[in-house]
């Protein structure tokens, strides 16, 4: 009876997995979304202005914020599945984000051939208020998440103990919040109807910078190996 992959090999084969998965949940996804416009009679490019004026609005709303809630939850379980402690699991949850988001936007370009670049405005998120930015800059995130995800996994399956102290974690939800914030500067012109035009990328650059600070002292306390 042939026994289990092991070290490296077990590694590569649970990264192909997670990977495979986070690539054919964007399928899914993006085929929903491409589904819901044809029977809107809408482009899938057709973000904005966001209609909150029409009758099915309230209904498409709560629809949305569920099936921002559901990938969440798809996403967090499945780092929780693959992970081995609190780290690993939220570094295989970034992974899976990171590998989705970068996989929706191919997806949707594939069948729609939006986005038509880099710059193009999206709709990121509606909680807890529309989220807006151009394509550039949740990509850039996501690799960051899948970059920062994938080395420290592979320094705790070497036999590294990472911690991650207070002011780390402080560090970390400091950028992020920044991060956000930059997407969450446009609501108002979102809410209003109206196309946002100016991305405030400075605030995006110090988040993620200090994102990326803590994210490398988190790194360097694993470099020793148990």
């Amino acid at each position: 009876m042939p026994r289990p992959p092991t070290g490296r090999r077990a590694l590569l084969g649970l990264t192909a997995s997670v990977l495979a998965y986070a690539v054919a949940m964007a399928y899914l996804e993006s085929a929903s979304v491409v589904y819901l416009r044809h029977a809107l009679d809408a482009a899938t490019g057709d973000v904005f202005p966001l209609d909150m004026t029409s009758r099915n609005a309230g209904l498409l709303g709560w629809l949305e914020l569920g099936r921002e809630i559901a990938t969440l939850v798809m996403i967090a379980a499945v780092g929780w599945i693959a992970g081995r402690g609190g780290l690993e699991r939220l570094a295989w949850a970034a992974v899976v984000f990171g590998a989705w988001d970068i996989a929706y936007y191919f997806w949707l370009w594939v069948f729609s051939g939006w986005p038509g670049g880099l710059t193009t405005w999206d709709l990121l998120f509606l909680i807890p208020l529309p989220w807006a930015g151009p394509v550039w800059a949740p990509l850039a995130v996501s690799l960051a998440l899948i970059g920062f995800g994938l080395a420290l996994i592979g320094r705790i399956r070497r036999g590294a103990r990472p911690r991650m102290s207070r002011a780390q974690l402080g560090t970390l939800l400091l950028g992020g919040v920044v991060v956000i914030g930059s997407f969450l500067l446009n609501a108002e012109v979102v809410l209003a109807g109206r196309v946002p035009t100016d991305f405030m990328w400075p605030m995006f650059g110090i988040g993620m910078a200090i994102g990326i600070v803590a994210a490398v002292g988190v790194l360097r306390s694993s470099s020793e190996v148990a």
